[in-house]
């Protein structure tokens, strides 16, 4: 989630329907924090990859999720988790008639009980910001040659990456996990995503 990105789509006439109907349901329940378009679009095209399975966390409203929905091809099934009920309900309901999307309520490391995935966009959790988040095993959770997302950094300007003045542990958790190829995409000048492709030994 990123602060203003509900309000970052607007005047965007370019827009995937689905995309549109989540951000109605966004605004409607004042929620400011829906991924941005740039890192929707890079959603959207990653969808495009999957094979089998795409899970998320933290649903929100299910912008980011409908980003992801819309690139996916046809027989791919979606799993994103929100861990506020309220939030769940109203993500739910843009999904209703989509079958292959599944909007669960709880805790984040309810996804896990759906991998492993093809792409897995860690947004809500797992991510190992926050204290007490510890990061996704993405060994369990993503297939062979799968595809991890963290987003919502700062891009970085020297090596290591910083955060409040000093070497930003969680991006560097993604960067240097020995199990993936990692590498950060700047996708604005004030907003960047790590993303790493499971190694396939």
């Amino acid at each position: 989630m990123t602060t203003n990105g509900t309000a970052a789509h607007t005047g965007m006439t370019e827009l995937p329907s689905l995309v549109r109907d989540a951000l109605a349901v966004a605004r409607v329940h004042h929620f400011p924090y829906s991924c941005r378009p740039e890192q929707g679009r890079l959603l959207q095209a990653l969808a495009g990859g999957a094979r089998s399975r795409i899970g998320e966390t933290g649903t929100g409203l299910g912008v980011g999720l409908a980003w992801l929905t819309s690139g996916a091809t046809p027989g791919v099934r979606l799993y994103s988790v929100e861990r506020d009920p309220e939030r769940a309900r109203g993500a739910a309901q843009v999904f209703a008639g989509r079958p292959e999307v599944t909007v669960l309520t709880g805790d984040w490391r309810r996804i896990e009980e759906y991998g492993p995935f093809d792409l897995l966009v860690l947004d809500g959790g797992g991510q190992g910001k926050a204290a007490g988040d510890a990061p996704a095993d993405v060994e369990r959770l993503l297939v062979p040659g799968g595809t991890v997302v963290v987003d919502d950094f700062t891009p970085a300007t020297g090596w290591p990456p910083l955060h409040a003045g000093a070497p930003d542990r969680a991006r560097l958790h993604w960067l240097e996990h020995p199990a993936l190829h990692s590498t950060e995409l700047r996708l604005a000048a004030d907003l960047s995503s790590v993303v790493g492709s499971r190694l396939l030994v």
